[in-house]
């Protein structure tokens, strides 16, 4: 009778330590790249030998492209919670400005991760990129298409083409924090401060409130309504992070 739980057992300790290794080499990979990133530093962090991480992982190419989708999944399921928010196609794209604003805020892993894939797929490198477009990337963007196109069909939204309202978007939110360093020199704003993040994401919200609703005045009280019931997540760690990131950039 003891057989099935020691299997049990071996179950769970096998299932915990593939999990610190994952754990391990996001942090790795995401701070020094896939080139930079040490297998032999990830199973220190991760307390196991590294003949066990190449038994759950047979290269560095499987750990690295097993970490990324990992990370890809949990942005992959988040996003998809907010694109089936029992709300009207506007506010769900409010949300969704809101929620990417926040994902690239708090997930300095993937955000860098992703970077250096698109940097390895400009170079022609083989990579994760086309496995995560199919798994994650493409359903999202579906989806966003399916929700403003549902706006624009009811008369919430604005009758413009539904890319634009995404590129307009998310691009503002990738633009700023991409720039930050050039914010930083060229006004008097430390663009990754608390109170800056916080005034960015609420003139995010407010303004496509009054841009992409046919109705103003409701468009403004969407985005009230969303700005009241998602507060700001915790930002000192993350800001560090991306602070030392664009500085040596």
């Amino acid at each position: 009778m003891a057989r099935p739980e020691t299997n049990r057992s071996q179950s769970e300790r096998s299932s915990q330590s593939r999990t610190q290794i994952l754990k391990a080499a996001l942090h790795e990979f995401s701070t020094y790249g896939f080139a930079g990133a040490r297998t032999s530093r990830i199973a220190d962090a991760a307390g196991v030998n590294k003949a066990l991480l190449y038994y759950y992982f047979d290269s560095k190419e499987k750990l690295y492209a097993a970490a990324l989708e990992l990370i890809a999944g949990k942005v992959y399921e988040r996003s998809m919670k907010v694109y089936q928010n029992d709300a009207t196609p506007g506010e769900r794209l409010l949300r969704t400005a809101l929620d990417h604003f926040d994902r690239i805020l708090t997930q300095w892993e993937f955000q860098s991760m992703m970077q250096q894939e698109m940097m390895r797929h400009h170079k022609g490198e083989a990579g994760a990129l086309p496995i995560l477009v199919e798994r994650f990337f493409a359903p999202l963007q579906s989806a966003y298409q399916t929700v403003a196109r549902e706006g624009i069909l009811s008369g919430e939204v604005i009758d413009v083409d539904w890319m634009q309202i995404q590129l307009a978007a998310l691009g503002a939110n990738v633009f700023y924090f991409l720039s930050a360093p050039v914010l930083r020199m060229t006004t008097s704003l430390e663009p990754l401060a608390p109170e800056a993040l916080a005034a960015r994401r609420k003139a995010l919200v407010e303004y496509l409130g009054q841009a992409i609703f046919t109705d103003r005045r409701h468009g403004a009280e969407v985005a009230d309504r969303v700005l009241s019931d998602t507060p700001m997540p915790d930002v000192h760690e993350n800001r560090m992070l991306f602070r030392r990131k664009n500085e040596r950039a």
